[in-house]
């Protein structure tokens, strides 16, 4: 990458995120700075780079990936040239980044970085708490996350850390358009199948709904049972939407202990606690569900519905693309139904 870092604008415990103008076209881009010389950077690093360089076409509504950098001795070397698919390709940088891991020097680490599109909105918590409630927002919104993740699906993709700090905000001739980023947590679902050409077997993708996952991963209050129990598979981040957008509907926030921020996410109230849905689910998968309201909006029952079926029956709930088209013809009724008001 050629350009100039203009500022920091995200720090946590993996990675550094600076706003930076590229030399070649002047465009604003968001650069992420990981550090490769622990075990856990690096297998955040390459989860995101397997992630966003196998899909095979971009979604408007998941940040678009420019390029990769691995910077060594001084030196950076260009990592998003040639065929991004290619199998050996992807191991190629596997074997470059845990080589730095273990060969490198203390006093002299290793970077990665990633250079993606820039998004001046913010994250969805930012944007949503700082406006008035907007049932028309809502809906956009409410589509616009069930595309990307049915998008992630069909390209094999669980994404496993669905929350609104990682749903960041654009504009597109004035209209707010969400894009799905940070992949750290990220699963690119395969598994060896048949024998190839050269007698070896061949990667290929599975169904991420029949695809068994077991690492306990994610963000306590958007993850769903089955991911607590260590046995889920890409139905997991169905539950995320649905906690998500219930929140982003009846603006219901809790106060993150470590951060002490206010953040959108649906819970439970046992006394004076609160307890992630997920979990309170998990020790009572007969619970009913009492999600705390604090504003009545003018979203139909029919949505309403629509979400409790999302956030709470996951086990044997539909896939994503089942519920993106529930959507959409609840969305062209209820617009329908104005019309005729």
């Amino acid at each position: 990458m050629t350009g100039l870092l203009l500022a920091e604008i995200g720090r946590g415990a993996y990675g550094v995120v600076y706003e930076a103008v590229s030399g070649r076209s002047g465009a604003r881009l968001a650069v992420k700075r990981i550090r490769c010389d622990a075990p856990e950077n690096v297998e955040l690093a390459l989860a995101e780079f397997w992630a966003l360089t196998s899909l095979r076409r971009q979604h408007p509504n998941v940040v678009r990936f420019e390029e990769c950098v691995l910077q060594r001795h001084g030196l950076g070397q260009r990592m998003s040239h040639g065929n991004k698919r290619s199998q050996l390709y992807l191991r190629l940088v596997e074997t470059s980044l845990k080589g730095e891991r273990i060969l490198g020097y203390a006093e002299e680490p290793c970077y990665l970085w990633f250079v993606m599109e820039f998004c001046e909105g913010g994250d969805l918590n930012q944007y949503v708490l700082s406006r008035r409630p907007d049932p028309a927002t809502n809906t956009s919104f409410m589509l616009q996350l069930t595309s990307a993740i049915a998008f992630l699906h069909k390209n094999h993709i669980v994404h496993r850390d669905l929350k609104p700090d990682n749903i960041l905000i654009t504009e597109k001739s004035g209209t707010p358009v969400l894009k799905v980023a940070d992949f750290g947590l990220s699963k690119v679902c395969a598994g060896l199948t048949a024998r190839g050409k050269e007698g070896g077997h061949e990667n290929r993708n599975v169904n991420v709904n029949k695809y068994w996952l077991s690492s306990a991963c994610g963000s306590d209050f958007y993850m769903a049972p089955e991911v607590w129990e260590g046995h889920y598979t890409a139905k997991a981040d169905i539950f995320a939407l649905g906690i998500i957008i219930w929140a982003m509907i009846e603006r219901i926030t809790f106060i993150d202990a470590e951060t002490k921020k206010e953040l959108l996410g649906t819970y439970i109230k046992q006394g004076t606690e609160i307890v992630p849905v997920g979990e309170a689910l998990l020790e009572n998968p007969k619970m009913e569900l009492h999600i705390p309201q604090k504003r009545r909006t003018s979203m139909s029952e029919g949505g309403r519905a629509l979400l409790c079926f999302a956030a709470g029956f996951v086990y044997q709930g539909p896939t994503i693309s089942i519920i993106y088209v529930q959507q959409e013809r609840l969305k062209t009724r209820e617009d329908d139904d104005t019309e005729d008001s």
